[in-house]
């Protein structure tokens, strides 16, 4: 076991024991994940006038108080529309040990539903950021950008990681762990502040590259499996000989990663933002992989990154390998009683170019 590190999944069970993580609510079964700890919708939200911090003189509720348009019960369920901010108080509390940080970052099922969601504390400088010694309530910022969403009470959009000391592994120690254990498939990746992603534009086995988001669709339930149609909320975009492509301003792509990621049991894995200086579009808004995402020893279980990529002001063209985001690898502090993927249920392993769950 290392001084410094990611928590696994036995680990935040027992921040859960001492009282340190405190539940509105009886635990979900597979609640908790390898490395994180979803977090669950209260029992309302609020419609903003507009997004804010509370910065070190207010309360999250006090800010409620004074930007609140009405209050939403989401005890039987409440459609959240696009173009809006909402505020809603998460199931979940903390009291955070001296020396114990958080992050937090949408599930990934939220962020392919491109629903722009963030994570406030009291008195916070900073979104999905989690001091230590912070005792107090979560709340979580929800924004669709896409879709209406149906949530409830208990709904996961978000998720917490816990960690104690510095954890990121250097290029130096990535360089040697991809020559050991391959971290992702390109042979001699670029390694530079992370390991290199680069988009697949050169299609699938479906000849499809992409899917682009409708406009004007219908509601998604986040809770529900397999229940919306495909082609009412997505254009496929076929492959059509090229290398490249243009995004279009303010449109919402599913694209994949070129390289296979493999994150060993023993590392948890980050997808940081683009660069902005080399291109206006944001890549993968839900960036937490957990251990044993595409690993097994044989290399059967190879998953492709899927990126959540918006264009922003400008259209911009992409091209087929053009990397697209870097993944920063960093130690747990003991490896996982349960890995991603190993019965869990696990949506995405072995994924290639895949929509979130709840297409079918």
């Amino acid at each position: 076991m290392h001084s410094h590190g990611i928590l696994p999944s036995q680990a935040i069970s027992a921040l859960i024991d001492k009282g340190a993580i405190r539940l509105g609510q009886p635990l979900a079964p597979d609640q908790i994940q390898p490395a994180s700890l979803d977090l669950r919708l209260g029992t309302k939200a609020y419609r903003m006038r507009a997004s804010f911090l509370p910065g070190p003189r207010s309360t999250v509720a006090e800010r409620i108080h004074d930007l609140a348009l009405h209050e939403i019960d989401l005890t039987d369920g409440a459609v959240l529309e696009t173009g809006c901010v909402y505020v809603a108080p998460l199931l979940e509390s903390v009291a955070m040990p001296d020396g114990l940080l958080a992050s937090t970052n949408p599930k990934s099922s939220t962020g392919r539903l491109d629903v722009f969601t963030r994570v406030i504390t009291d008195h916070a400088r900073a979104f999905d950021q989690v001091e230590a010694g912070y005792d107090g309530p979560l709340y979580a910022e929800i924004g669709p950008r896409t879709f209406p969403v149906l949530v409830r009470t208990g709904s996961r959009l978000s998720q917490i990681r816990f960690r104690r000391g510095e954890a990121r592994i250097e290029d130096a120690q990535l360089r040697e762990l991809q020559r050991r254990m391959g971290l992702v498939s390109t042979p001699d990746p670029d390694i530079a502040g992370g390991v290199a992603v680069s988009v697949d534009l050169s299609g699938f086995s479906n000849a499809i590259v992409g899917y682009r988001a409708k406009r004007h669709t219908g509601v998604v339930d986040v809770d529900k499996r397999g229940t919306c149609d495909l082609l009412d909320f997505w254009e496929p975009i076929p492959h059509r000989g090229k290398n490249d492509m243009i995004l279009d301003p303010d449109e919402f792509y599913i694209l994949a990663s070129k390289e296979a990621v493999h994150v060993p049991p023993d590392f948890a894995a980050e997808m940081v933002p683009f660069d902005p200086l080399v291109g206006e579009f944001r890549v993968h808004y839900a960036g937490f992989f957990d251990p044993g995402f595409g690993y097994s020893p044989d290399g059967l279980e190879a998953a492709r990154a899927v990126l959540e990529v918006r264009s922003r002001e400008v259209p911009f063209i992409v091209e087929d390998g053009q990397i697209v985001g870097r993944l920063i690898y960093e130690r747990m502090q003991e490896r996982p009683q349960i890995l991603y993927g190993a019965g869990l249920g696990s949506n995405y392993q072995g994924q290639a170019l895949k929509l979130s769950k709840h297409f079918r």
